[in-house]
């Protein structure tokens, strides 16, 4: 596992890297990757070539009403170039977030998320987006690659066994390729 001294965006081009040939390694098919503004995704494209790219973006409403942060030209690009682009509420919150906000408390998928946060945002990131991914029909049910990271660009690799949301506990983490330390 590499480590990298800080989270952010200048890790991105080493954790695709990393992820890529491990994913090579492992005749991994699937790779899913989050992605804010599509940049991450696109300079995925070269790396994992022959496997199937699945990029994840924040749902609809995430920083502006009824707006998509992934603009629909990154769209258009991603998909001519083979990508499955899935555009969900975020599985570790979603309708919760209506309820903290309007009730103050916590609720379980809020913990799910912090202690997931515990081995870094980009751990929770992974998790997040494979079970937006299942839900969204486009994952075999094998492993895949995972890559998040903390707030833009790329930071964390992980293998799991995705799930869909309803079958969480069951879902298995195999692997950490590269994280923030």
């Amino acid at each position: 596992m590499r480590t990298f001294e800080r989270p952010g965006p200048q890790n991105t081009v080493e954790c695709l890297e990393l992820a890529a040939a491990r994913a090579r390694e492992l005749s991994i098919g699937e790779v899913i990757i989050a992605t804010n503004s599509g940049d991450t995704a696109m300079k995925s494209l070269a790396r994992f070539q022959g496997m199937k790219i699945i990029a994840v973006n924040h749902h609809a409403g995430f920083k502006e009403p009824f707006k998509v942060e992934l603009s629909p030209d990154v769209r258009k690009k991603l998909k001519s170039s083979g990508v499955r682009v899935v555009i969900a509420a975020h599985a570790l919150s979603g309708i919760e977030r209506s309820f903290r906000t309007k009730y103050q408390g916590i609720y379980p998928m809020e913990l799910v998320a912090d202690t997931l946060r515990m081995f870094g945002q980009g751990t929770k990131v992974c998790v997040e987006i494979a079970l937006m991914a299942a839900d969204a029909g486009e994952l075999s049910g094998e492993s895949v690659m995972c890559i998040g990271g903390s707030g833009t660009g790329a930071d964390t690799a992980i293998i799991l066994t995705p799930v869909h949301q309803r079958n969480f506990l069951d879902m298995r983490i195999h692997e950490i390729v590269c994280k923030p330390r």
